[in-house]
């Protein structure tokens, strides 16, 4: 069973286990007689935020992985599909609407309020009503520092980025393979 570091604020860490015993035991690595989980049910599931959970960031990476493996094993030999696609859409949205990242107040962080707009446009973008965000625009992106202020954790949120640009280059190659 995979293990996530653990932060101040993360998931509930046993609701995350037993959502892996049940992936895990759909695609044929364990015998645990749960119920399956399937690709479209995975997106919708929501899980719970305590103190001492597992790092959001680490498990959201690990369960968009497992979104592909379930989406490829109910394909079967089939080609990928534009629907494919389309369905994670909502989900990458709100996969970046929920995003939290810890405050700094004692040390230089990103300026909040850029990271939110940033976000925003990206969401606008994937929902048709502005330009799209690419990848490599959210790689080349660069935020100013908070010294006083409020600002948020720069490593957390490049690694958020980090992950949200690999989403992106994914995306674009279904689109491209489905098209």
């Amino acid at each position: 069973m995979a293990r996530f570091p653990r932060v101040l604020r993360g998931y509930f860490a046993i609701e995350v286990d037993a959502l892996l015993l049940r992936i895990e035991a759909t695609l044929g690595r364990n015998d645990a007689q749960v119920p399956p989980i399937t690709a479209d049910e995975l997106r919708a599931t929501r899980l719970s935020v305590v103190l001492r959970g597992y790092d959001p960031h680490a498990v959201d990476g690990a369960l968009l992985e497992y979104v592909r493996e379930l989406e490829q094993r109910e394909r079967g030999d089939r080609e990928p599909y534009t629907e494919t696609v389309a369905g994670q859409v909502p989900w990458l949205v709100r996969w970046i609407e929920e995003a939290e990242f810890t405050p700094t107040r004692l040390r230089p962080g990103y300026r909040e309020k850029e990271v939110d707009e940033f976000l925003d446009r990206v969401i606008a973008g994937l929902r048709g009503v502005a330009p799209a965000v690419s990848s490599q625009d959210i790689r080349d992106c660069l935020f100013g520092s908070s010294f006083l202020g409020s600002g948020y954790d720069e490593v957390e949120v490049d690694r958020f980025l980090d992950e949200l640009a690999a989403a992106l280059d994914h995306l674009q190659r279904a689109g491209s393979a489905s098209g």
